[in-house]
């Protein structure tokens, strides 16, 4: 059944029949009590485009993801959704995933904004220059980005504080002697990168050590090519006594290539992992840079988005989360 068809059976106006299901407030309680029980009766359903239009709400929030096939394996991705859309459906909203091509993000967003389909997005993975927040700063369009970047404005974001996590990691293995320090990066147009490699390269000057550009490495977040940059790393010479791995993907390749060119983790080289690794690695205890509760905040980052809607400032919705450095397995003294 039809809006038309409802009003016709009710014998009303096709637009008091929608502005009693849209709960408008001119609409008497009798008439729209009326309404809704002949609507349940017919399992008459509103066509979302039309309440849109009508309310000027989707009650939709949406994340556009470059999607990776790690990703649909990777339990903190899960959980962080988790997290979001748990908050909203207490809300009583709804949440939706768009997966996109890198080079098909911008138009993404425009189309999504410019058709209505939702009240506000999260922006995941931000960039050092981030062209998507410039846009969306620009229009004025509600959003909150799971990260920070270089873009000199007030906006709302959600972060982990990137240089603080990497700094306990460098003066860990410092502790235990190590000075052949590697990190092992994810690609340097992400923020998050940029500030790790950042606090990493600063961490070691500190320490009076120049950091060696043959231990910087720079690649792809996914297991593959995190097993292939430890295979790089095993092959300088001299090579690292430890290494710091700035995203868990990479971590479960990392370890893998050192596992298969029988290197004794925490003996022969050490590793620090950013990230949990408790359900990737079975057996194996690694010392890692934890992010607590990535459900948690994936809520809260829902929260913010719905103080926006509000009418909450952006300026006022931003928060830096602290990261914690949780001992395993895999950490231990200099070999020399």
């Amino acid at each position: 059944m039809n809006l038309k068809a409802l009003a016709d059976t009710l014998g009303m106006s096709k637009t008091t029949v929608s502005r009693a299901l849209n709960g408008y407030p001119e609409v008497s309680e009798r008439t729209r009590a009326r309404v809704l029980a002949a609507a349940s009766a017919a399992g008459y359903q509103a066509n979302p485009a039309a309440r849109t239009l009508a309310v000027g709400r989707s009650n939709v929030l949406g994340i556009i993801y470059p999607l990776l096939p790690a990703d649909l394996g990777d339990p903190m991705f899960l959980d962080v959704v988790g997290g979001m859309s748990a908050a909203l459906e207490a809300a009583g909203m709804n949440l939706i995933i768009v997966p996109v091509s890198p080079a098909n993000e911008l138009p993404t967003y425009r189309q999504l904004v410019r058709g209505r389909r939702v009240d506000g997005l999260v922006v995941s993975r931000t960039l050092v220059d981030d062209e998507r927040i410039a846009w969306l700063s620009e229009t004025g369009f509600p959003f909150v980005a799971h990260g920070r970047t270089q873009l000199d404005r007030p906006y709302a974001w959600f972060d982990y504080d990137n240089a603080a996590g990497i700094a306990q990691a460098v003066e860990a293995l410092l502790r235990h002697g190590h000075r052949r320090i590697a990190l092992l990066g994810s690609p340097l147009t992400l923020n998050f990168a940029r500030q790790r490699r950042d606090s990493f390269t600063a961490a070691l000057a500190a320490a009076g050590i120049v950091p060696d550009a043959r231990y910087l490495i720079e690649s792809a977040i996914d297991r593959r090519s995190g097993y292939q940059a430890m295979q790089a790393l095993l092959e300088a010479s001299p090579r690292p006594t430890a290494v710091i791995v700035d995203n868990h993907l990479s971590g479960v390749g990392a370890v893998r290539a050192l596992l298969d060119a029988g290197v004794h983790i925490g003996r022969d080289i050490s590793l620090i992992v950013w990230g949990s690794m408790a359900d990737t690695l079975a057996g194996l205890d690694v010392t890692t840079i934890d992010q607590p509760d990535a459900r948690a905040a994936g809520a809260r980052m829902s929260e913010m988005l719905l103080a926006l809607l509000e009418g909450r400032p952006p300026a006022a919705l931003q928060e830096l989360w602290q990261p914690a450095l949780v001992a395993g397995s895999t950490v231990g003294p200099s070999p020399g």
